[in-house]
């Protein structure tokens, strides 16, 4: 970096703003910049930078049911060192929450194929794959090819309609 000159952030020289600012109270910093010390603006860093998401949003009702196999997960991880620590201390405690973190076990489970059984379901209604080998692409294509084809069907019968009907050969 020349000298006098500024990175990407405002720093002069690869110093810190509150170095920057302190050369510049005393009057130096300014003085070799040929800028008074009252003119300088302090400079503000911003928080963050927003940046453009990776991937897009999940659908609502595959969201919804990945949050609810997360809590159902959560409980039941709770419940399974509860009734690690009840039968480690040989509390009463321990067989009933050996029992629920067993059916919360299978709840878990069904909620976790809830959620794929819902993404699949969503994707299949909803979801379009863009892939060159897609399906729904070809079926597209396909449906506009037949409308611009009647579409051109019609242009033709309107057109032989209005020079005075079928079959006629000429003009005379």
């Amino acid at each position: 970096m020349p000298d006098g000159g500024t990175d990407g952030y405002g720093h002069v020289e690869g110093t810190e703003p509150a170095a920057g600012a302190r050369r510049a109270a005393s009057g130096r910093g300014a003085a070799v910049r040929g800028v008074a010390a009252h003119e300088e603006q302090p400079y503000y860093r911003p928080l963050w930078i927003e940046e453009p998401a990776r991937r897009r949003r999940l659908p609502d009702p595959v969201r919804t049911s990945a949050v609810r196999a997360v809590l159902i997960i959560a409980v039941t991880l709770i419940q399974a060192v509860t009734a690690f620590l009840s039968t480690m201390a040989e509390s009463w405690l321990a067989f009933p929450m050996v029992l629920s973190s067993v059916a919360s076990t299978v709840a878990a489970t069904w909620a976790v194929l809830d959620v794929w059984v819902t993404r699949q379901v969503w994707n299949q209604r909803d979801g379009v794959v863009s892939e060159p080998s897609s399906t729904a692409r070809a079926l597209r294509r396909e449906r506009r090819r037949a409308r611009r084809q009647a579409r051109a069907t019609e242009r033709a019968q309107e057109r032989i309609q209005r020079r005075g009907g079928a079959g006629r050969l000429s003009h005379s």
